[in-house]
């Protein structure tokens, strides 16, 4: 009888929270077979089992809490042909470990940093970009992009956004399970990652440091400290004055804000307000609710607004391009992929609904449900957030009349909306109640001059207020 106990978990994780029993007494399990799911305050991890037989005894159970070296099951290695068995999995171990560390098999490119092994929706192929001189604006007009060139020269070099793929001979990478693990959920190939432990072991830290040079590729502004922080004052004592307690960055919330730093201190942002008769919309949605939910949606103002966008951004395409700094030109894609902000305990994630301008309304929400049900998982990729061409956030759940959303870099605009109230219309000749959506529209001024950003909103508000415009116009 062999009793296998909780491995170490990571760096500083002493334990954690049991939220799912992955096998039963009298299951035969194998080498690196996953039985434990146990959620700490990094993540949640499955717990693969370093030893192969029949399960005698289960001494764990969901709720429990429990420490690294803990007892999870009892396993006869002998009984049920068990040493044949663990015989056969040692021989094979190693190249399911080598499979599944390599699992994807694209390489990735400068819009795909990573793959991770989680299913996800098949992409439709993108169009070409179409890239087209960056127009000369007066030398008075705000925000050029050579200040922002010159702040980037000015930067050290970050690190390559990928590393070149160890040579291990054909063994698999030299990583515990909790480190594969953390590869996969954050979209990392492990045989990518370079180790630093004894024998190039591949450590936690190493896994991290590597998908920060990854997201550097994406948008942030450095590989490790938080991007504007560099030239800040240090605090002063707090502890002078009353007691304190300090807390770590999650990995989450630095590189947010190494991408927000670097988006804010860029782009010269321009912020427009409106607001939009929803009362019709609002009927269709109850309308329409239901059938969608059997579908596996949930229509939202959310879902409908990410439609209006993806026919907004084909009738102005300067809404869903980007700034070649380098080259002095401008981008434009011919692909409208929009990105939907979503609220996590973890920090603001934006995963990207592909091709939003070829499905319908319930499809939209569908795959909304299902990223946002990712992001809250800690199951969403980077890829899944990769690719945006404009984005939307939504706080109309939570409150508020307006706020000014920041842009999401690389691209050149974000809608914010915020909660609808009933007010008071004037229409024909008297006062009537409608339902009211407040809409912030952010914008880089570089791109977007003040006219086109006030033809865009009033477009959008129109397509809002007439929600047939949508079917008569495609």
């Amino acid at each position: 009888m062999t009793e296998f106990k909780v491995p170490e978990l990571g760096e500083n994780v002493v334990g954690g929270d049991v939220t799912r029993v992955m096998v039963n007494v009298g299951d035969t399990i194998k080498r690196d077979q996953p039985v434990l799911e146990l959620e700490t305050d990094k993540a949640t991890i499955e717990v693969p089992s370093s030893v192969a037989g029949v399960v005698k005894e289960v001494r764990v159970k969901k709720g429990e809490k429990i420490k690294v070296g803990a007892i999870i099951l009892t396993v006869d290695e002998a009984s049920g042909n068990g040493a044949a068995a663990k015989a056969a999995s040692s021989a094979v171990a190693p190249e399911a470990a080598k499979a599944e560390a390599e699992a994807p098999k694209e390489e990735p490119g400068a819009d795909a940093p990573a793959k991770a092994d989680d299913a996800r929706p098949a992409e439709a192929p993108r169009g070409e970009s179409k890239v087209l001189p960056m127009p000369q604006r007066p030398s008075t007009s705000p925000g050029r992009p050579e200040p922002a060139e010159g702040r980037q020269v000015a930067e050290p070099a970050p690190a390559p956004a990928v590393a070149p793929r160890a040579d291990r001979g054909g063994a698999p990478a030299p990583a515990s399970p909790s480190v594969r693990r953390l590869a996969r959920e954050i979209g990392v190939d492990i045989n990518d990652v370079q180790g630093t432990g004894p024998g190039g072991r591949i450590s936690q830290e190493d896994v991290k440091e590597h998908a920060r040079r990854i997201l550097s590729s994406i948008g942030s502004a450095g590989s490790g400290a938080v991007a504007g922080a560099r030239a800040a004052r240090a605090l002063p004592d707090f502890q002078k004055w009353g007691e304190v307690e300090r807390q770590p960055w999650s990995n989450i919330r630095r590189v947010t804000a190494e991408h927000l730093s670097y988006a804010w201190s860029t782009i010269p942002h321009v912020t427009q307000f409106d607001k939009a008769d929803i009362t019709a919309l609002e009927e269709l949605r109850k309308k329409f609710k239901e059938p969608v939910a059997k579908a596996g949606g949930n229509l939202t103002v959310t879902a409908m607004l990410v439609r209006i966008l993806a026919t907004a951004v084909r009738k102005f395409p300067q809404f869903n391009a980007s700034i070649d700094g380098e080259r002095g030109e401008l981008v434009y894609k011919k692909f409208v992929n929009v990105g939907v902000a979503v609220d996590t305990d973890r920090g603001l994630l934006v995963p990207v609904i592909r091709n939003a301008d070829r499905k319908n309304i319930q499809e939209i929400a569908i795959e909304i449900n299902q990223l946002a049900a990712k992001a809250r998982d800690k199951k969403l990729t980077i890829e899944e957030m990769s690719g945006g061409g404009i984005s939307i956030s939504n706080l109309g759940g939570i409150g508020g009349t307006a706020f000014t959303p920041i842009v999401n870099w690389p691209e050149v605009a974000i809608l914010g909306v915020s909660r609808g109230a009933m007010e008071p219309v004037w229409k024909d000749g008297q006062f009537e109640p409608r339902l009211m959506l407040p809409l912030s529209l952010s914008y880089d001024h570089r791109v977007i001059d003040g006219a086109d950003g006030m033809r865009f909103m009033k477009w959008v508000v129109e397509a809002i207020e007439q929600p047939f415009l949508l079917s008569l116009i495609g």
